[in-house]
């Protein structure tokens, strides 16, 4: 029979179920969890209760759309400008962003870098440290110049006590490395478990929406990548960014996931170094090797990054195999579509590569995986093949079919107009209905429909 509850609600006594390894809950038992979908880990927990709530008196009742003050949701900015450009400007006071990232690729360096130019600029800054002790991130922040008067610092891992510091201080932006480290007393499990991650999160943003402050959240990954923690850490936050960088790399890539208050097709760039992270405003440089002559294998394209096109350079090398099955090898490419782009260059193309070993890779470690930059790593390849080095002021992009179609590719003209701003003259793209669209004065635009084409282009036969 079921109980009427002194809230005016009504509850029912039913067995519980819970996920050991997400704390997924569900009344009644099932193989699979619903929430990270491991097989075996649902498991009784005793009794669960299923409860109705009633209505209660409202406190601040609804008011028009048009009525809504919205200037307390005006952006501020950081002062870094790339971070600023994936969040849409920059911070939207009562925002809580949650920066996600593998150990070493510098999240606390960037964070810790934002924290203090808010500091000079824009308000005062609370930074809760649970990773380090307070010292030691003094001693980062003086190596990176992160000092400021407004910068508040507090080595802290108990929930309660941090929430404390915000309360007193009352500051402008909050950044917490990172949530996985706090634990709050009223919670069992240890600090990172799901329980905690789940009362930490939804207590840092509850406050943040109440007391109107910005919150950077610096969250860990686990081996797949994926965030750390329950899936409903991403659903609770208002913007989720990946930050990304291989480590033999100085590259960083800043990806915003999800992002209420802006785009999601942003990119920034930054160069983290002896000194600190900086911001690059124009990484291409980065991508594009330097040599005096021409060198055959290699070929510059026009990538999109988001919005932001960026030029790289495929490089290739072919070699005699001494194997009967030839080696192809890949850096900072797909091994799958480098493998089919040999393929559709022997069957369409007449190019015979099967008694080669393939060796393809990009310049200053960027990771293209876009279809676009399949004619440059077709190009590359017949380069290697003939010998005969392309143009230095050559770009070339538009993605192969199987066929040997160069299909067409979005921002054409966007891709266009970088390459003429970084000294480039001439471009191999797809055929277009509408053309290429506006070509800068003194830039040679071809238009090719297969890749044979472009390949007499390139490499005309002798006849």
């Amino acid at each position: 029979m079921a109980k009427t509850s002194r809230t005016g609600g009504s509850t029912a006594q039913k067995p519980g179920f819970a996920c050991t390894e997400c704390g997924w809950t569900t009344a009644k038992w099932v193989g699979r969890c619903g929430e990270c979908q491991s097989w075996g880990t649902v498991t009784e927990t005793g009794t669960h209760v299923a409860r109705t709530t009633a209505a209660s008196t409202v406190a601040v009742p609804a008011a028009r759309i048009s009525e809504v003050d919205a200037t307390a949701a005006a952006v501020v900015r950081t002062g870094v400008d790339e971070l600023d450009r994936v969040l849409g400007g920059g911070v939207v006071p009562g925002a809580v962003i949650l920066l996600a990232g593998e150990p070493g690729v510098g999240k606390s360096t960037l964070l810790l870098d934002v924290a203090a130019r808010y500091a000079r600029t824009s308000g005062t800054v609370l930074y809760i440290t649970g990773e380090e002790s307070a010292a030691q991130v003094k001693l980062r922040a003086g190596r990176i110049g992160a000092i400021a008067d407004q910068l508040y610092l507090c080595a802290e891992n108990d929930l309660g006590t941090a929430l404390g510091q915000i309360e007193k201080l009352q500051p402008s932006l909050v950044v917490v490395d990172s949530v996985q480290t706090l634990a709050s007393a009223a919670v069992d499990g240890s600090a990172g478990g799901v329980t905690q991650v789940r009362e930490v999160a939804a207590s840092l943003i509850a406050a943040a929406k109440r007391l109107n402050i910005a919150t950077l959240l610096v969250g860990h990954v686990t081996k797949d990548g994926s965030i750390a923690g329950p899936r409903l850490l991403e659903h609770l936050v208002d913007v989720v960014c990946q930050f990304e960088g291989e480590r033999h790399s100085r590259l960083r890539l800043l990806r915003a996931v999800k992002n209420r208050y802006g785009p999601t097709d942003e990119v920034g760039c930054f160069d983290l170094n002896e000194q600190g992270i900086e911001g690059l405003a124009d990484p291409s440089g980065l991508f594009i090797s330097r040599t005096k002559d021409p060198v055959s294998g290699t070929c510059i394209t026009v990538a999109l990054e988001g919005r932001r096109p960026l030029l790289a350079e495929v490089q290739s090398l072919l070699a005699t195999t001494s194997t009967s099955q030839p080696r192809r090898a890949t850096s900072g490419l797909d091994s799958a579509r480098v493998s089919m782009l040999l393929a559709v260059l022997q069957q369409r193309a007449g190019a015979n590569l099967s008694g080669e070993d393939s060796y393809v890779a990009t310049v200053g470690g960027v990771r293209l995986t876009e279809p676009a930059t399949d004619l440059a790593i077709a190009l590359a390849l017949a380069s290697a093949k003939s010998g005969v080095a392309l143009p230095p002021r050559l770009v070339a992009f538009g993605e192969v079919g199987l066929a040997g179609e160069v299909r067409q590719v979005p921002g054409i003209g966007q891709r266009i107009q970088e390459a003429h701003r970084l000294g480039f003259t001439h471009a191999v793209v797809p055929a277009s209905p509408n053309g290429p669209g506006p070509v800068p004065e003194g830039f040679r635009v071809r238009q090719v429909h297969q890749l044979s084409e472009a390949l007499e282009l390139l490499f005309p036969t002798e006849e």
